[in-house]
């Protein structure tokens, strides 16, 4: 493309609300505009990259035999009433009636669109397994939308759904798209890690399930990893041990001390000069189902956090929310001073199990500005209790493995895939029933294969950027070639002109700037931000001189000068 005949411009500075290098980067290059809180509209250079990914993604989509069809964005409420899914979408659902009165809503996600699909088509068992895919846009009315195209509200997504007659060949399909998901990212030049994920609302207690997670300093996400056991997970699924905890023993009789107006671990542990691991953390949930309610009291070390997902999928009830400083004192609790022992209130009981049950601690007094000190919850729980894993893991954690305790790293990264085994949650849900072998019917087993489409790009640029702008891996860069001519004669501009037909005419892609009026350093800064692979500059002197063009590599900065003749084999020698 020629810059001349274009539509693009570039910017000195992000507005202020954009906080991270992508969101940053691609306002300043051009590639994205804002239309309006997590809206954002794909301008032609943006679009190039979008599309390589999208090309990408399909050619391995279609060497595992998935079949692209294209859902409607806008779907009927009442799949989402059978499923069970309308009124549960926490506010993330987009919803409208048509002008016939009939409920209807922006896609979050297309479980439901899918299964109507299957069971209006398919029958037998025969027709199993099958796999459908798409990428389509989805709409989930975030309340807060931010870091641009990472965390916005209309986003580009490849979601497939696979139909199984069992899990083996449930099991078989998934290793296949784990195998294509990571085909997919090594194609598009990307620093990535597969890690062991929870399934949660999605699947059931079978299910298995992998994240896939572009490595990047400002990642949202942390991902725990053993690299002598070859294992990684993300945090709330990470299951390791806590190490070097001097838990302390003997000390003497229980004893309520006062601690006047002190309520966190920090203060307790500071006021009574122990350590923080020498204290119980006390959280208070709710656990809600229909309209039961029970009050759940967690108890953990004072240095370690709670893992709200562990939590969630122990107690199993549909929701599970902290309960409130002012509702805590409505329920007769005394916040800052909640203990296990003389509890006065009714509660489910659970201790982690990285409490060493027979150790000395200090505990809330169930009291104001009181505590507990050596409170041994073996010698001195009166109430009845449950031990579980409920801490959220950590770098210096040990895992084991092979009887061996290595040490875990915390590592940040952004997720882009994302791979589930759904077992049969909708098709019961939505009656999708399948005839077997003998006649007789049964649900199939699903899986669910997600990618943000267009997150890639943000989380691509996350990886690969420095002080002057983007740096592009060349699988998904909008161009190859940023090619500057500074030429002022017509027979120069007339060559600069040639040399850029030869390159494109032997599939490099060139984005030729040729826009008048601008200096060689307003163009090498646009280069630099844009960030292409390679930047040719044709100057109409050193042309004289020598002869030569100057090629420099974006991601490494080397240069070389180069004859013309030479041009297309230096420039894909390069790329490759």
């Amino acid at each position: 493309m020629k810059l001349s005949k274009g539509f693009w411009q570039t910017y000195k500075e992000a507005p202020n609300e954009a906080t991270i290098p992508s969101h940053q980067l691609m306002l300043r290059a051009g590639l994205i505009q804002k239309s309006q809180a997590g809206l954002y509209n794909f301008l032609p250079i943006g679009l190039r990259s979008l599309q390589k990914v999208e090309k990408i993604i399909r050619e391995e989509m279609n060497k595992i035999d998935a079949l692209e069809v294209s859902m409607s964005v806008v779907t009927p409420g009442e799949l989402w009433q059978e499923s069970g899914r309308w009124d549960g979408m926490e506010g993330l659902m987009l919803k409208a009636k048509d002008r016939a009165g009939r409920d209807i809503c922006l896609s979050p996600t297309n479980e439901e669109a899918v299964v109507d699909i299957f069971r209006r088509t398919v029958k037998s068992y025969k027709q199993l397994p099958l796999s459908l895919y798409q990428i389509n846009i989805k709409f989930r009315d975030e309340i807060r939308p931010r870091f641009g195209i990472m965390r916005a509200r209309e986003f580009i997504m490849k979601d497939a759904y696979s139909f199984h007659e069992d899990w083996d060949s449930l099991e078989k399909i998934y290793q296949e798209y784990y195998k294509a998901y990571t085909t997919i990212f090594e194609r598009m030049g990307l620093k990535f890690i597969a890690v062991e994920a929870d399934a949660g609302a999605m699947g059931d207690a079978k299910s298995k399930t992998h994240e896939f997670q572009v490595l990047a300093k400002s990642g949202e996400d942390k991902v725990i990893i053993a690299r002598a056991a070859n294992y990684a997970a993300n945090l709330e699924k990470a299951k390791t041990q806590k190490s070097n905890v001097n838990f302390k023993f003997n000390q003497g009789p229980k004893e309520l001390v006062s601690t006047p107006k002190m309520e966190s671990i920090e203060e307790v542990s500071t006021f009574l000069k122990v350590a923080p691991s020498d204290c119980l953390k006390s959280l208070v949930y709710k656990g809600i189902t229909g309209d039961r309610e029970e009050i759940i009291v967690v108890l953990l070390l004072g240095d370690d956090k709670l893992n709200e997902i562990k939590l969630k999928n122990f107690v199993g009830h549909e929701h599970l929310k902290a309960i409130s400083a002012d509702e805590l004192s409505h329920l007769g609790f005394v916040k800052g001073q909640i203990g296990p022992y003389q509890l006065k209130v009714p509660a489910r009981i659970l201790f982690d199990k990285a409490i060493n049950m027979e150790a000395a601690y200090v505990i809330g007094g169930n009291q104001a500005d009181h505590h507990f000190i050596n409170f041994v919850p073996k010698k001195h729980m009166e109430l009845a209790f449950e031990e579980v894993d409920l801490r959220l893991s950590q770098a210096g954690d040990v895992y084991n493995h092979d009887g061996k305790d290595e040490e875990v790293e915390e590592i940040s990264g952004i997720e882009v895939g994302h791979i589930f085994q759904l077992g049969d949650k909708y098709t019961k849900s939505l009656n999708a029933r399948v005839l077997d072998k003998s006649g007789k019917e049964f649900f199939p087993l699903m899986g669910c294969y997600g990618i943000g489409v267009s997150r890639i790009i943000a989380a691509a640029i996350e990886q690969n950027n420095d002080e002057f702008g983007i740096i592009w891996p060349t699988p998904i860069a909008p161009y190859h070639v940023y090619f500057v001519v500074l030429a002022k004669s017509p027979e120069m501009i007339a060559l600069g002109n040639e040399i850029y037909e030869t390159l494109t005419s032997n599939g490099i892609e060139v984005l030729l700037d040729d826009r008048e009026g601008l200096s060689a350093g307003n163009k090498f800064k646009d280069a630099d931000l844009l960030g292409l692979p390679v930047r040719l500059v044709f100057g109409e002197r050193d042309y004289a001189a020598d002869g030569t063009l100057e090629l420099k590599v974006r991601k490494n900065g080397q240069v070389k000068k180069v004859p013309k003749e030479n041009l297309v084999n230096e420039i894909k020698e390069l790329l490759r």
